[in-house]
């Protein structure tokens, strides 16, 4: 399965229900008063934050997500339900940005939530304009529409340690000797060209996740080879762990080449 660590999706909050335009009509009250109920309010779009999910791959394909309508009012003063939220759920780690690329949330613990989109208002029966000197409105308010958002969504993985180093160092190999993941291994460069997640077990039965991200090039931090598509996976890493192949030569001048990338890029890399 492909590793998708970016979304673009539009939001569309609920629309406000409809106030209701009602009066009472009993046997024996032959003038009764306006009892039209308030709308219900409509649903928002929320991003949460869950545990659970490994990328972005439940979004493929979806383009938009909408919540809810709000129930219109009814006679009786009933009030309109509130429409049905809309539960966008994303991997730890996830941004949320705006077309222009502006932070709008980061979603960096389990259970963080964003409202992308608040829902409408919904609108006033005619029961709440009765006065003293009106006391047969005949109007109502329409609810109120939602709001509505392009977003992007941009994970940044959140994981115990990530292995970083040049293209074909034996980070892969690596990892399917610690944990519990099988990626491809080849000896030629570039044999990962997404990240690679494992588990193992950590002191006091805790599971340690651990990330192969694809070999860095001089140039990385400047976009050359697979450049910022995958440096972003190596921010909230807890460890940087820095493989070389000691069967090479120049390991010193290996090992400056990925330091003076992970210092251009900064983000705390250095």
């Amino acid at each position: 399965m492909p590793f998708d660590d970016r979304a673009q999706i539009h939001v569309e909050a609920g629309r406000g229900g409809d106030g209701g335009l009602s009066f009472r009509r009993e046997k024996y009250v032959p003038k009764g008063g306006p009892d039209g109920g308030d709308g219900g309010r409509g649903g928002d779009v929320v991003v949460r934050a869950d545990a659970t999910l490994r990328d972005l791959s439940s979004l493929r394909g979806v383009k938009q997500v909408r919540a809810g309508r709000g129930g219109n009012g009814r006679g009786g003063r009933r009030h309109g339900a509130d429409g049905e939220d809309a539960d966008l759920r994303v991997p730890v780690g996830t941004q949320v940005l705006d077309l222009e690329g502006g932070l709008v949330a980061d979603l960096a613990l389990p259970g963080a939530v964003h409202v992308a989109a608040q829902g409408g208002g919904g609108g006033r029966g005619n029961a709440r304009f009765a006065t003293s000197t009106r006391q047969t409105p005949r109007f109502a308010e329409t609810g109120l529409p939602g709001e509505e958002a392009d977003l992007v969504l941009r994970l940044k993985l959140v994981v115990d340690a990530a292995l970083a180093g040049l293209p074909n160092a034996g980070k892969s190999s690596l990892l399917r000797r610690i944990s519990n993941a099988k990626p491809k291994v080849a000896d030629y460069p570039f044999t990962t060209v997404e990240p690679v997640l494992g588990t193992l077990d950590g002191p006091g039965a805790r599971q340690l996740t651990v990330a192969d991200v694809p070999g860095l090039i001089e140039g990385a931090a400047d976009g050359a080879g697979l450049g910022h598509e995958f440096l972003a996976h190596l921010e909230r890493a807890r460890l940087l762990v820095h493989v070389l192949d000691a069967s090479q030569g120049e390991l010193d001048e290996r090992f400056r080449t990925i330091d003076s990338e992970l210092a251009a890029y900064g983000a705390g890399l250095a």
